[in-house]
C-alpha cells in the first residue's frame, strides 16, 4: 500500500458510485472501474457480476505502470488514455489524477467518442473528490514532521531504557 494512502469513506464512494452511474447512463456503457494505482479496487458499477473485478484490478494498474514506462522510452511523462480495442467490447481507461484510473467497458451500443467525452468529464468531477478527500486526510491527520518524529523516538528510547 502507498504511504499517501487515503481512506475513502462511505459518503466519498456514494459520490463516486453516482457519478459512475451517470457515465454508464450517458455514455451507454456496460460497466465502470474505479481502481488505484496499485491495482486495488476502489469501486465499480454496471454490469460486472461475469468478471473477476479483483484480478481485472490488478491488471489494469499494470497496463498502465507499463505503459507508463513506453511513455518513458519515447520522452513522454505518461500516457493519460489508453484503449483496448476487441471485437465485441472494448476499454477505455483514463487517468484520474495521481492515484487512479477510471476503466469503462463498453460495446458497439456506442462510440469511443461518446465513452471518452463523458469519461472526461467523470474524472474531473472524481478529481474534486480526491482533491476534498486529500485535503480533509491533511487536516484530520497531519502529517508528524520527521524532527518530531526522531525527538519523540528519542525521548520513547530514554522512558524504556534498561
Amino acid at each position: 500500500m502507498s504511504d499517501d494512502a487515503l481512506v475513502i469513506y462511505e459518503e466519498e464512494i456514494t459520490r463516486i458510485d453516482s457519478l459512475l452511474t451517470k457515465l454508464l447512463k450517458g455514455a451507454e456503457a456496460k460497466c465502470a472501474l474505479l481502481v488505484d494505482k496499485d491495482g486495488h479496487l476502489i469501486t465499480r458499477q454496471g454490469f460486472t457480476h461475469s468478471l473477476d473485478t479483483t484480478a481485472l484490478a490488478a491488471l489494469l494498474a499494470g497496463a498502465f505502470a507499463s505503459t507508463k514506462e513506453i511513455a518513458r522510452l519515447v520522452g513522454e511523462t505518461e500516457f493519460s488514455v489508453l484503449f483496448h480495442q476487441g471485437k465485441k467490447d472494448h476499454i477505455h481507461m483514463s487517468l484520474v489524477g495521481e492515484r487512479s484510473i477510471l476503466a469503462v467497458i463498453f460495446d458497439d451500443r456506442t462510440t469511443i467518442g461518446m465513452v471518452r467525452l463523458y469519461a472526461k468529464e467523470t474524472s474531473v468531477e472524481l478529481t474534486k473528490i480526491f482533491t476534498g478527500m486529500t485535503d480533509r486526510a491533511q487536516h484530520e491527520h497531519p502529517r508528524v514532521s520527521a524532527d518530531f518524529a526522531a525527538s519523540a523516538g528519542d525521548k520513547l528510547d530514554d522512558i524504556f531504557k534498561d
